[in-house]
């Protein structure tokens, strides 16, 4: 009889389904354990909501800025010599049924296409047994749906658990005034007056998702700018973006605590002011889900923050145990985890794979305007990490841009300054997660400036100022000698 190799896969998120869908491909025998549905927080709490409501978000900006600009008039048919363009209005409730029907849609579109690909689906939480790898395999204990128990053997475990919401000890969400980013989708009224704490990817989003749909925002930013993770260039275009549009930007302010004072919030702030709202949104991190599923006693070795480290093929420190996603703190981002499950399983299946390499990941802040990243950053460059050559241009200059009444964003690409080969790029734009793909297969494949600079690009685009910032890159690459 052939062996038939057992995969175990905790959690249902990127990491997890894709590894499922991996393996199984591959003829292994799959079960993967998850508690809330697959998909994750990625598909049910977290991007593909949130993306959905930005969606709606997008739409009411642009009858609120460029429409005017284009000629456009939109009126509710209310009188009002004032003010004839009256902003069009969003039914908050109708707009989150909408998210949670497209996100439990799309986990069910992903449900079966696991099990077509012969994985096996338990919902539960699963853990490792505490003792150590037996004749080459692991025992996963799974508390089922039903309330029962059942015990998988497996010969690699994968462990993808994602991550929650950070909470402060002085600042508890209560899902209704004060909420997380999982909460949001529940409220069937729009916040008059929305304090967003944390000014990350995830407040950033928010945000100006908020703001864009008639809240009254105030963003509690504790760095001297919004989204410090991000290009400093980048972030200084949204944060004028945000400003110009109305929101309170507070820079250099840290929320102590936040309560409830009847219907309103309280946002205390570390130097002792004081700022209300209707709603607060806690968007201060998040943190790994890696306690009581047995894995320190099982041999992983935790990092300090609680995430699981591993290598770049997503080895744990404990044989036959591999770890992707948020719980490893790599790159919370759901392509990173989908590529950590695949690589773990091409590994373990014995099949060719290349390791994990953050320097092709792009990324995207789903703002107004996008920020889309890849490779090396400003920050390296910067910190001498790699000896490279920028050049940033306003999208002002684009012709496409300006028939569209695009003002704000530009074009960056960072090259080696021998070869001129691309190592990194940054797209500030309408639509920046599609624009920044061909800056991404440059990285990828160490394509040079010359390339990019010779390759046609279509007239009038936004992509034509990926073409002409390379031309200008290679024309700086010339005079210097290169």
């Amino acid at each position: 009889m052939e062996y038939v190799t057992r995969i175990v896969i905790i959690g249902g998120g990127p990491g997890g389904y894709e590894a499922a869908l991996v393996a199984a491909q591959l003829g292994a025998e799959v079960t993967v354990v998850d508690r809330d549905g697959l998909g994750g927080a990625s598909v049910l709490t977290d991007c593909v909501p949130s993306k959905t409501l930005i969606a709606t978000a997008e739409v009411m900006t642009s009858f609120g800025s460029s429409y005017e600009e284009l000629g456009i008039i939109v009126e509710d048919g209310t009188p009002d010599p004032d003010n004839p363009a009256r902003v069009v209005g969003v039914d908050l409730g109708k707009v989150n049924r909408r998210v949670k029907r497209l996100a439990l849609a799309q986990s069910h579109d992903i449900t079966a296409a696991v099990t077509r690909a012969g994985a096996r689906v338990l919902r539960g939480r699963g853990r490792l047994e505490p003792n150590q790898a037996s004749g080459g395999t692991r025992q996963v204990v799974v508390e089922t749906a039903g309330g029962e128990e059942e015990r998988l053997t497996a010969d690699a475990v994968l462990i993808a658990t994602g991550g929650k919401p950070r909470e402060l000890p002085d600042a508890r969400p209560d899902g209704e005034r004060i909420l997380n980013w999982t909460q949001v989708y529940d409220l069937e009224e729009q916040p008059e007056e929305l304090i967003v704490v944390g000014s990350g990817v995830t407040g950033a989003e928010f945000a100006g998702a908020y703001q864009a749909l008639g809240s009254r925002v105030t963003l509690v930013s504790s760095r001297d700018r919004v989204l410090p993770g991000e290009d400093p260039d980048a972030a200084v275009v949204l944060e004028d973006v945000f400003r110009r549009r109305g929101m309170n930007v507070m820079s250099r302010s840290r929320a102590a605590s936040a309560k409830r004072v009847g219907d309103r919030v309280e946002v205390t702030l570390s130097d002792g002011r004081v700022i209300t709202g209707s709603h607060c949104l806690m968007a201060v991190g998040a943190v790994p889900n890696t306690s009581g599923i047995g894995l320190e006693e099982a041999g992983v070795v935790l990092k300090d923050s609680g995430h699981i480290r591993t290598d770049r093929v997503s080895r744990t420190s404990a044989p036959g145990v591999y770890a992707a996603g948020d719980c490893t703190g790599v790159f919370a981002l759901a392509s990173v985890a989908a590529m950590q499950g695949r690589i773990a399983m091409y590994h373990f299946l014995g099949e060719t794979v290349a390791p994990l390499d953050l320097k092709t990941v792009s990324a995207n802040v789903f703002t107004d305007p996008e920020i889309a990243t890849v490779g090396y950053t400003q920050a390296d460059v910067d910190a001498g990490r790699i000896d490279a050559r920028a050049v940033k241009l306003p999208l002002l200059r684009n012709a496409r841009a300006k028939m569209q009444g695009v003002r704000d964003g530009f074009v960056k690409l960072f090259c080696r300054p021998g070869t001129g080969i691309v190592v990194g790029g940054v797209v500030v734009a309408p639509r920046a997660s599609e624009l920044i793909h061909p800056i991404s297969i440059a990285v990828d494949n160490n394509l040079t400036v010359e390339q990019i600079a010779n390759t046609f690009t279509v007239y009038p685009s936004l992509s034509g100022s990926i073409g002409e910032v390379a031309r200008q890159l290679q024309t700086r690459k010339a005079a210097e000698g290169g």
